[in-house]
């Protein structure tokens, strides 16, 4: 007996799928995206309080001002609206952001959320603002500025010079980016050989330009021609400069003086400015167990086509405190 109410129960369920009954799953599904659709609207019709992030546009002279770092795209903030409201805003559909207009170079760096209220409240529509959850929108902006450099080889990674007299075409290179980049760039702007660079049928090599980011150039890459030149090399010695050394700070560094070899063209004996070489030690670069210091090479005048500095570290010594007589 149970085991013929098993197969009756069996039965029921499997005779629907059955050829003649399968327009009674299409009945169901109906009835089941029927259900849903209307759910659907009845919750979307429903008023909710939740986190939402709101999308911000900054307003700004392209011509004059670049971002240095990204901009913030949204706020966090809470927000009581309909579903409605909130499931477009989640899509992005029709959704009018919050403008921030920097209408002049900002010296701050960031910016209050509460300072976007004004206009959060003005740009959302059919959404109340309960409250601002980012605490602050950090920004920055520069100058953006051109600058047009000429071009040198770059020495070799050891800071050797190539034995090689370019000819570059374009002979200088326009660079746009921000003004505080711009002006760091070396003049004459270095340009470094590929290991493995492409010709052209003049014999020249195709070289392309980097650069640093933000910062774009006229051209992508430049030709540059090369003859064999001979070169000089000198040893000059050079006192060095200090940088962020403590005040009051009694001391002495050994050597003195920091030998550097240089490498010229003949050509440029006569006008060679060796007294430009110059070398500079950092405080906050001393190595505590030893008390030695590294020397780095700033930049070098237009005529030095190569440098090394021979001692690779200094030690810092202290120096003897005087006698006081009395």
């Amino acid at each position: 007996m149970p085991l013929q109410r098993a197969r009756t129960l069996v039965r029921w369920f499997v005779r629907p799928l059955s050829e003649p009954e399968r327009s009674f799953w299409r009945v169901v599904t109906s009835c089941l995206l029927a259900a849903v659709t209307l759910w659907l609207l009845n919750a979307l019709n429903k008023t909710y309080t939740t986190r939402i992030s709101y999308p911000v546009q900054w307003s700004y002279d392209a011509s004059r001002y670049i971002p240095v770092r990204p901009l913030e795209q949204g706020v966090a903030v809470q927000v009581t609206g309909r579903g409605w409201k909130l499931l477009r805003n989640a899509l992005g559909f029709d959704v009018r952001p919050a403008e921030v207009l920097v209408r002049r170079l900002p010296i701050s760096r960031s910016l209050p959320g509460t300072a976007l209220r004004p206009v959060l409240i003005s740009t959302m529509e059919g959404l109340q603002l309960n409250a601002i959850l980012t605490d602050t929108l950090y920004f920055e902006f520069d100058r953006l500025a051109e600058r047009r450099l000429p071009l040198r080889l770059s020495p070799a990674a050891d800071g050797s010079a190539l034995a090689f007299a370019a000819r570059f075409a374009p002979e200088s290179i326009t660079f746009r980016g921000p003004a505080t980049t711009l002006n760091a760039l070396p003049s004459p702007y270095p340009v470094h050989l590929p290991q493995a660079p492409a010709g052209s049928s003049d014999g020249s090599i195709i070289v392309p330009i980097g650069g640093p980011a933000l910062v774009e150039t006229d051209v992508a890459q430049v030709k540059v021609k090369l003859q064999p030149r001979p070169l000089l090399t000198r040893v000059v010695r050079v006192k060095p400069e200090l940088r962020n050394f403590p005040a009051g700070l009694a001391f002495r560094l050994k050597p003195a003086t920091v030998p550097v070899q240089v490498q010229y063209f003949p050509e440029d004996s006569s006008r060679l400015a060796l007294a430009e070489v110059r070398v500079l030690v950092d405080f906050r670069q001393l190595h505590q167990s030893d008390s030695m210091l590294q020397p780095v090479l700033m930049p070098l005048p237009a005529t030095v086509r190569g440098a090394q500095v021979l001692a690779p570290r200094v030690r810092l010594v202290a120096a003897p405190t005087p006698p006081v007589s009395l």
